[in-house]
């Protein structure tokens, strides 16, 4: 029997719904839901790090999985029936020449990699939770709006399972080649619509709701719960010690959301102590949250948000037709889903948000590649953010930091042959177009006669 529940997050409204119910929203005020236990009904542990048993348990395959090896936090399904193809097994490395980069003492920056999930990003994580529901209810056919890399992780899913259908919405353009490669190579029917990721999300909705489909965004509460297990696994990482700050890319703000949600539960549950700071970082060219949350004033406001700021803040951005624009494909959304999740997760966390330029995100993705982790562009914002609140001295530069790179460097290799080795030409029309003026990182390769002495002298 589970004792698992879905609750809206209204906290004037609090509506539960069945585990079973598809739902994205509250029937009865329309707020977001979260996924919620009857901790007092189910056996939690009294301490973290009794975790640490499953790490020999590795031959099941729900123990093997960097997400459901802490099922105890998330049972909202039996252990035997969630769905795993090996989510998780990521990497946290403390990373000194990045820490330099960005102005840290030594010993006190980490990189959580979470490009080492099988269809390449964060995703993965959430779609082991939300592919489990889907499975849960019966789903046939599941579906989701995507800058990339949603659609590769969905679609994956659904063709090593076999158990959905996925249709995948992106935007005209809008969708770098590496991730929709992998949508099309993993099988699924891919709709390719004239607008952005809002539009798509928009028209994914009410495809999903006219036609019965499965919708596996993050406004679905089963995907944010297989998101919480990135802090568990840095948690686990740092031997269950929270680090100061975590400092993750803001987009549509499901990770933000999960995260805040992770530490509102293991606080609860007496499982942690000090709550890590937060920090999200937009990408200039798609700041809404940044604009709303600085310039605006808006907050969780104990739940009582303001929202005739955000539908102002929109009226407007619709108005002067601003639309999202930014190198930083994965989070190139001016419509963010899970705005009032980021907002209580700010609040808990004591959050800041920040944005950065494309030239501080590009020569921060080539800093961190240089040492040893490619990361796309949107996962170089968590450092290039770093890097910023440092020099204003909202994070102090022996604050133990951890940064998540979201996606692997392969997702869209075009941002960084421009960036390296690119001509002058395709500088100007991949980079300079976005504002990215210079390349001070750029590792260019060196042309040379097919002679051996010619090449020998380089390599002196």
């Amino acid at each position: 029997m589970t004792h698992a529940f879905q609750r809206c997050i209204n906290p004037n409204c609090q509506a539960t719904y069945d585990v079973r119910q598809v739902l994205c929203r509250c029937e009865r005020c329309g707020s977001l839901l979260d996924v919620d236990y009857e901790w007092d009904k189910l056996e939690t542990p009294s301490k973290l790090s009794y975790f640490e048993k499953f790490w020999t348990e590795r031959y099941i395959p729900q123990r093997f999985s960097g997400v459901w090896r802490f099922h105890e936090l998330l049972p909202f399904a039996p252990l035997e029936e969630c769905v795993t193809v090996g989510e998780g097994q990521t990497i946290l490395r403390e990373s000194p020449c990045v820490a330099n980069y960005v102005g840290k003492s030594a010993g006190t920056l980490y990189l959580q990699y979470e490009g080492l999930n099988p269809s390449g990003s964060f995703k993965d994580n959430g779609m082991a939770a939300g592919t489990t529901h889907g499975r849960l209810v019966g789903a046939r056919q599941a579906a989701c709006a995507s800058t990339g890399n949603t659609s590769a992780s969905l679609a994956m899913y659904c063709g090593a399972t076999q158990l959905m259908k996925a249709v995948v919405f992106v935007g005209s353009g809008k969708i770098a080649f590496g991730k929709l490669s992998q949508a099309l190579d993993y099988g699924a029917r891919t709709i390719q619509i004239a607008g952005d990721f809002d539009d798509a999300m928009a028209r994914v909705q009410e495809a999903s709701q006219r036609k019965g489909i499965y919708l596996l965004n993050s406004l679905n509460p089963f995907r944010l719960e297989g998101q919480k297990t990135i802090m568990l696994r840095v948690l686990e990482a740092l031997r269950w010690q929270a680090p100061d700050w975590i400092v993750v890319p803001g987009g549509n703000l499901g990770n933000s959301s999960s995260f805040g949600k992770a530490f509102i539960e293991l606080h609860k549950l007496g499982l942690l102590q000090k709550i890590p700071r937060l920090a999200v970082v937009n990408a200039a060219g798609a700041d809404t949250l940044y604009r709303l949350y600085n310039q605006e004033g808006l907050r969780w406001n104990q739940g009582q948000i303001d929202q005739t700021v955000i539908d102002a803040f929109y009226t407007q951005m619709d108005k002067e037709n601003r639309r999202a624009n930014t190198l930083a494909s994965a989070i190139e959304i001016n419509r963010p889903v899970n705005l009032t999740k980021c907002l209580r997760a700010l609040d808990f966390c004591n959050g800041v948000v920040t944005k950065v330029t494309e030239q501080e995100i590009v020569d921060a993705k080539a800093q961190i590649a240089a040492n040893g982790f490619g990361c796309e562009p949107a996962s170089a914002a968590s450092v290039a953010g770093t890097k910023k609140l440092v020099e204003e001295g909202v994070i102090d530069k022996d604050a133990r930091v951890v940064c998540i790179l979201t996606g692997h460097q392969l997702k869209d290799p075009n941002v960084t042959v421009a960036y390296h080795s690119g001509s002058a030409e395709e500088f100007a029309a991949k980079l300079g177009a976005r504002g990215v003026q210079n390349a001070p990182y750029a590792n260019n390769p060196v042309q040379v006669a097919n002679d051996i002495e010619q090449i020998l002298d380089l390599m002196q």
